[in-house]
């Protein structure tokens, strides 16, 4: 349990939140949402005591334990991937070093022998004897082989170091755990065993994250930070957004009488309680909606960024052909071989791989940017795509500013014609004169976004394309993409994105393609689709 009193934080003359009165009770995931910038990440650091607030208190229940996602990968780089783990359970790793320093003793005394003792004792009070097969678990179901459990951190590559924290912030059953973006660099299958280990979790959890899906999956309470403001609520975070975009559209609408709003809202809570009842990623604890003051619920301040796409043309019959295409990567390891598919109108595909770059080589393959092995591929007449690259970092050296930036990808070049694209991503005043150089990730994401929508394209490859972005960015992105007329390519990470967007599944494999028409949560379901996945993975 941590209990919150009074807590504030301010920077110079900013007050980021104040009197914060709060507390955290075990059995129950809190989900931490805010718009960049609103403090999300400073909670996190208050909340586990890396930074003192301006007034105000954080506490945990007496002999509580806290652990806390590392947010620094090299801290560990000169020890084992196993000790790193284990040093999670700080209490069981220091009567460990304290044993071993003793049983290393020449002088070996009686009063060494007593304490070593009381060590033994509370090391198997502990379970000490079973901490590296537990850890073990833990790095296998984190998708790190056990080959490498005994290497040296400093010989992983960063995705695996993101993994190996991760494992060591779970170790041990702590009764805090605090995680912020725990989904960073996991694949879908790692991330789907995550969600199910954290919704088994007794204890306090509390959460970053720009996944949905995941939010939606492990959360019982959302804790929004807006109108520098903290504010708790029962239900996950499509629940948070459903309701608010509500009592925004109710706000807008002066004339309506309070009673009808409050008899829309309680028609609202009711049925979103009755599908959470109903859900599959549900668990027993998640608490009742009914129980929700409607009062509670109100409009966000967040900004969605206006994401349109018009195609300037309806695509014909043909969209796309591939024939025998393969790939290998730059170290030799085959990526996909005599690869045969043809996307129809109205296809809406997710790329599916247990080896990222399979799906980026094909993207760059069938957009021009890379030759294949072996094979071809034709675009039909009617098509006209917009491309997405994951790494767009060879885009932004340049010294340009957002307008003359965005100009070398128009035919109209008028200044208010380019403003009003910025505009729609949420770039406005002095801040479309910012040099390309400096962005952010997710202000680079943006504009790249805004190149698409200028072109108007009536195919979409997006390799992909929530990297970067915040629950906003990717909430607008999604909605267009669900309503959007033509053809969708898309590689994502993000379930609830593949969910709702695609209708058509491609995964590719070192022993084939598996290529289906069926939305994202069947197919990973599916025990035909699971024993092939698994056969031509093997092959």
């Amino acid at each position: 349990m941590i209990t919150v009193n009074n807590l504030g934080i301010q920077f110079g003359k900013r007050v980021l939140f104040q009197d914060v009165n709060l507390k955290f009770t075990p059995g129950n995931c809190y989900g931490i949402i805010g718009a960049n910038g609103a403090g999300k990440s400073t909670l996190m650091r208050m909340l586990s005591g890396e930074l003192a607030p301006t007034h105000g208190s954080v506490n945990q229940g007496p002999g509580e334990r806290m652990s806390v996602l590392e947010q620094d990968h090299y801290k560990f780089d000169n020890c084992t991937v196993m000790d790193t783990v284990l040093q999670g359970h700080t209490v069981l790793w220091d009567i460990m070093q304290e044993k071993n320093a003793l049983y290393a003793k020449e002088d070996f005394s009686d009063a060494d022998g007593i304490r070593a003792s009381e060590l033994e004792e509370r090391f198997a009070e502990l379970e000490g004897w079973n901490a590296e097969s537990d850890a073990a678990a833990l790095l296998s179901g984190l998708g790190i082989k056990e080959d490498l459990h005994y290497s040296l951190m400093g010989e992983l590559s960063g995705k695996e170091k993101v993994r190996v924290l991760l494992a060591k912030a779970l170790f041990g059953n702590p009764d805090n755990l605090l995680l912020d973006e725990p989904t960073n660099d996991l694949d879908l299958d790692t991330v789907a065993w995550l969600e199910d280990y954290l919704s088994k979790f007794e204890n306090t959890v509390l959460v970053v994250s720009h996944d949905r899906h995941f939010l939606d999956s492990v959360c019982t309470h959302t804790l929004d930070i807006d109108y520098s403001r903290v504010q708790l609520f029962a239900g996950n975070y499509s629940f948070w957004y459903q309701s608010s975009q509500l009592a925004l559209r109710q706000q807008q609408q002066q004339n309506k009488k309070a009673e009808e709003k409050r008899k829309e809202l309680m028609e609202f809570i009711q049925r979103f309680s009755a599908n959470v009842a109903k859900s599959k990623q549900t668990t027993s604890r998640k608490k009742m909606l009914e129980k929700l003051n409607v009062e509670e619920i109100q409009p966000s301040s967040r900004r969605y960024p206006g994401i349109i796409f018009t195609p300037e043309r309806e695509p014909g019959n043909k969209i796309l052909e591939v024939h025998g295409l393969s790939a290998t990567s730059d170290d030799g390891t085959p990526l996909f071989n005599d690869v045969n598919f043809q996307i129809e109108k109205g296809d809406k595909v997710v790329f599916l791989s247990r080896d990222p770059r399979a799906m980026t080589a094909l993207f760059e393959i069938v957009m021009g940017k890379r030759k294949a092995d072996a094979g071809t591929f034709d675009w039909g007449q009617t098509i006209t795509n917009a491309y997405l690259p994951m790494d767009n970092s060879d885009f932004f050296r340049t010294d340009l500013n957002l307008v003359d930036w965005l100009c070398q990808f128009s035919s109209d070049t008028s200044e208010i014609y380019l403003k009003g694209f910025l505009g729609k991503m949420l770039f406005s005043g002095e801040e479309v004169l910012k040099k390309a150089s400096v962005l952010s990730g997710g202000e680079k994401m943006r504009c790249m976004i805004a190149r698409m929508m200028m072109t108007n394209a009536n195919t979409l490859v997006l390799d992909s394309p929530t990297n970067h972005l915040d629950l906003e960015s990717i909430q607008a992105f999604n909605n267009t993409l669900q309503a959007f007329k033509g053809n969708v390519l898309m590689a994502s990470h993000d379930h609830e994105f593949i969910q709702t967007v695609c209708n058509r599944i491609i995964e590719l494999t070192p022993g084939g393609i598996i290529d289906k028409m069926m939305d994202y949560d069947d197919y990973i379901t599916d025990e035909r689709v699971l024993a092939a996945r698994e056969r031509l993975y093997n092959t």
